[in-house]
């Protein structure tokens, strides 16, 4: 999920009108939904300075991924294990 922008592009979208019948507002994040119920069995809301989302990867046997940013020196430790470009 992606929070509209608000530009010539994609302004006056159905959704900007949902939302106000709804009195909510669009949220930025990831919703993990089951396919055969239709139900939503996880998510992920993302806020701060993150308003859109433009991809989204599946990690094959990853039990722990986490996200690094740019402003903390912890990208300076990461250590990959493995020939660069394989997952």
């Amino acid at each position: 999920m992606s929070r509209p922008r608000h530009d010539k592009t994609f302004g006056g979208l159905a959704l900007e009108d949902e939302l106000s019948k709804r009195n909510t507002d669009a949220r930025c994040g990831l919703s993990i939904i089951d396919l055969r119920s239709g139900d939503v069995v996880h998510w992920l809301r993302v806020e701060g300075m993150v308003r859109e989302l433009y991809d989204v990867a599946v990690l094959p046997e990853v039990t722990r991924p986490m996200a690094l940013g740019f402003k903390t020196d912890e990208i300076q430790r990461t250590i990959a294990i493995g020939e660069p470009g394989q997952l």
